[in-house]
Parts: C-alpha cells; sequence; structure tokens
C-alpha cells in the first residue's frame, strides 16, 4: 500500500514526505504552540496582578491601628519636646480600632483634638472615589522626670533644695509639672505638699521677701558706686515686685523693686543684678 501510494504521487510529480521531515514538522508546530501558550499564560499573569494591585498594596501597609498610634506617638514627642520635659516615654492604645474598608491609596492620618493625652483624636481618611472617613481614640500614658516633694512642705513656705528631687512619674493628667528642681527652690506653694507630691508650676508662687513694715535697705548702685539707705515697706511683695518704700531719714514715700530678702532698688535699676 506504502509503494502505491509512492506511485500516485510520483504520478503528480511530488515527492512523498521523509520520516526524518515529518517529525521536524511535528515539533515545529509543537514548539510554535509552546510559544503562543507561554505568551498567554504571561498575559494572564500581567491582568491578574493590575486586578490584585490595590489588595497588594493595603497588605503592604502597615496596619491602621499602627498607622494611627505612630502619628499619636509624633504628636506627643512634638508636645513633650515644646514643654521642655526631660526624658519622656509614651504608651499608647487605639480604643475605637473599627475595621476599615480597603484602600487602594495610601491613608491619611489626620490628628483632630490632641490637648489631652488621655483621650487624643485622629481622623483616618482613604482618598479613593468613592473613599471613607473614620475617626478614632488613642489613650496614651506619658512619662517623665519631674520635679517632686522630697519632704514635707507648709503651705506659703518657700521650698529648699532638701525639700525638692527628681523622679519619673505619670504626667498624663498634669499640664504644668516643673521639670528641674532649680525652678521649684526659692519658690512658695499655695497649699501643703507630702513627700512626692508631683511640683506643678500653678501650685507654687515666688515667696514673699518683703512684707509690710518690714525694715528694709534702699539700696542704689550706679557706675560701680553703692548707696544704701534704711527704709520701712509699706507693702509686700516677692522678687521683681514693685512696692511703695518710706525713706527711713527724710519720710519720702518711693517706688522701689524687691532685689532680695529685705533688699529694694530703683525702678530704673536693671534688674536681676
Amino acid at each position: 500500500m506504502y509503494a502505491e501510494g509512492i506511485l500516485e504521487i510520483k504520478r503528480h510529480g511530488a515527492e512523498p514526505p521523509s520520516f526524518e521531515a515529518s517529525v521536524i514538522g511535528r515539533i515545529v508546530f509543537s514548539f510554535a504552540d509552546a510559544i503562543l501558550m507561554i505568551a498567554f499564560c504571561k498575559a494572564t499573569l500581567v491582568v491578574s496582578t493590575f486586578a490584585l494591585f490595590p489588595v497588594l498594596a493595603q497588605a503592604a501597609a502597615a496596619p491602621l491601628t499602627v498607622q494611627i498610634e505612630q502619628a499619636a506617638r509624633v504628636e506627643l514627642e512634638r508636645q513633650m519636646a515644646a514643654s521642655g520635659l526631660s526624658e519622656p516615654q509614651f504608651d499608647l492604645a487605639v480604643v475605637s480600632a473599627r475595621a476599615a474598608p480597603p484602600c487602594a491609596q495610601n491613608i491619611a492620618i489626620e490628628p483632630l483634638d490632641t490637648r489631652s493625652p488621655q483621650r487624643m483624636r485622629f481622623l483616618a481618611r482613604c482618598p479613593d472615589t468613592p473613599g471613607w472617613r473614620y475617626e478614632y481614640v488613642v489613650r496614651a500614658r506619658v512619662t517623665a522626670m519631674v520635679a517632686v516633694a522630697a519632704a514635707p512642705v507648709l503651705a506659703n513656705e518657700a521650698l529648699t533644695d532638701a525639700q525638692v528631687t527628681i523622679e519619673r512619674r505619670d504626667i498624663s493628667n498634669i499640664a504644668d509639672p516643673i521639670t528641674t528642681p532649680a525652678d521649684a527652690v526659692g519658690q512658695m506653694s499655695r497649699r501643703m505638699l507630702r513627700p512626692g507630691d508631683i511640683l506643678r508650676a500653678g501650685q507654687l508662687a515666688s515667696a514673699i521677701l518683703v512684707k509690710r513694715g518690714d525694715a528694709v535697705a534702699m539700696v542704689a548702685r550706679r557706675d560701680g558706686i553703692e548707696v544704701s539707705t534704711a527704709g520701712e515697706a509699706l507693702d509686700a511683695g516677692a522678687r521683681g515686685a514693685v512696692v511703695r518704700v518710706r525713706n527711713a531719714g527724710s519720710g519720702q514715700i518711693v517706688r522701689m523693686r524687691v532685689a532680695g530678702q529685705g533688699t529694694v532698688e530703683p525702678v530704673d535699676s536693671p534688674a536681676g543684678r
């Protein structure tokens, strides 16, 4: 039968394909099919990647609660730096951690109200179209090295070096802690203090250095020359306060500035000399 086929082909002027040519032809067609299949797979992979890009971007970003905590920490660090607190530390927690829908773009975190560390409000906003906006609350515990009473202090008593020390304390609810002993020593407490009480600027006042009726020294300095005379204070005052003083020699009443314990100086004199 094969011989007959050869004869039939020869009658039409053509040679039958050899076995090797048949095999090569099949290999060529199989290779072309493979190339087409690879191209189709690559195209499918590219389309799938673009379809999954928003999901992958959302997964690559930090969780929303972490982003909100980071924003709260940045805001607290800014506030602590402005207040001059020493070695502040924070413990943060997002208390209204609702689940947010996916967002193809970066979520924007905006502070709404950060006045109180124990209740800081932030807005999370997705800029997609349509997007979404959710509000979150962050509670923070803030500690820092602040001045505290080292010994009992009576009301209206001026603090001494021995009565002030530095300790780490929770100041989450305290807006005006004193950070260095130098800012407290010499100040007068408006109320009685117990050991361990945090010293606050609002609870301290400048100590009264001159009381009404006190004998004071009226001191004037100019060009290296100092002149002093006796007087009587007609007002009470702390350092820097302007009080009335009667000159003991002439009886003249003048306005003087309190310069120290029992000492006053002319108002036009440079302060702090």
